[in-house]
């Protein structure tokens, strides 16, 4: 099924030449010795002429072109997240593997079929997770997973960034339920991953969500109340409507031994970091600080290392279809929990 390519790199294609995709561009181009981008694929004429130029990539105008002509190992989705469920269960039919950008799905159905499509043909699925390797984030994970705070007891995270009409009116997908999902499911998506990732399965949520300013379907602005199994609890608050640009990525752990803030406009700065015990990591957090220019951070690269890495046979997924889900399963109850006004438990109905 998987047998390790170690005699030539790695081949992607890639499908929706927008935004993000400059982002894959890049990290592709910095391991140029192990991978290739071999096709690029969008209905958009001038954003495939765009890529084209860029990658030299073959330039396709329809998935089924890609699919009927490319030789990639794995087909890249960066397409509104709304259509990513049914052309990963064409990549995977076609018999190649599939990474997709975040969210995975923007129904949780969806989100099961993915991985069910990818089991049934023998093909990894990859979901896009790149703020795990915040240098920030991978620090306080190795803390956690010391048991550095003994029982945690709080977990908040803000995200207060702004998105204006002119970004939801550049693109028609933009800002609907069908293809985007709002501001907890667009944008706050990787923080509301690092609520499983970091503190440990949820047990139940209660939210609110509103659409405050913008015209939109979806929200501009939500909070949600979590409770976890291990009797933690915590908020997330998330808004696109923050005065004049994006103010705050952040997430707080309060524990039995420590305390830490890891802030900044996108979790790229230790703020506090305090334990009961001395550690050889807390040398570090300097270092794991870093300036950012965008709210992406930089850590497609090292998403792009594990990947490659797993086809060379050399590494295990960080973040596969399964582990893909805990954070859609999360998102979809915060929404059903809005929408009803109770509270929501996991899991849910598979």
């Amino acid at each position: 099924m998987n047998t390790p390519i170690l005699d030539r790199k790695i081949r992607f294609a890639l499908v929706g030449c927008g935004r993000i995709a400059n982002n894959h561009f890049g990290a592709l181009e910095q391991h140029a010795d192990r991978a290739e981008l071999v096709d690029v694929c969008d209905t958009d004429p001038a954003a495939l002429a765009a890529a084209v130029a860029r990658t030299g990539a073959r330039g396709h105008a329809s998935l089924g072109q890609l699919l009927e002509h490319s030789d990639a190992d794995c087909v890249i989705l960066t397409t509104p997240s709304g259509l990513h469920p049914r052309q990963a269960i064409d990549v995977f039919a076609a018999g190649f593997h599939v990474m997709t950008e975040k969210p995975m799905a923007t129904r949780w159905q969806d989100g099961v079929k993915m991985v069910e499509a990818g089991d049934k043909a023998g093909r990894r699925l990859f979901v896009v997770k790149q703020n795990r390797r915040n240098a920030t984030l991978q620090l306080l994970k190795q803390a956690v997973e010391a048991g550095r705070f003994g029982r945690l007891y709080m977990v908040n995270v803000n995200v207060f960034w702004t998105r204006p009409q002119a970004y939801y009116d550049a693109a028609g997908w933009r800002g609907t339920w069908e293809f985007d999902g709002g501001a907890f499911m667009n944008q706050a998506s990787h923080y509301v991953d690092l609520l499983d990732w970091l503190v440990g399965p949820v047990e139940s949520v209660q939210a609110y969500t509103g659409t405050l300013a913008r015209n939109i379907e979806v929200e501009d602005t939500g909070v949600v109340s979590i409770k976890w199994r291990s009797g933690a609890m915590g908020s997330m608050n998330v808004t696109m409507l923050t005065y004049p640009k994006n103010l705050e990525g952040s997430i707080t752990l309060i524990g039995e031994k420590g305390t830490v803030r890891v802030g900044g406009v996108a979790v790229n700065e230790i703020q506090h970091w305090e334990f009961a015990e001395a550690h050889e990591m807390d040398a570090r957090i300097q270092d794991a600080s870093y300036a950012t220019t965008s709210v992406y951070g930089f850590g497609h690269p090292l998403y792009y290392d594990n990947v490659i890495r797993v086809f060379r046979g050399e590494a295990e997924p960080e973040t596969d279809g399964r582990e893909g889900l805990k954070s859609l399963e999360l998102l979809i109850a915060t929404y059903l929990s809005a929408r009803d006004g109770r509270r929501v438990s996991l899991p849910l109905d598979y």
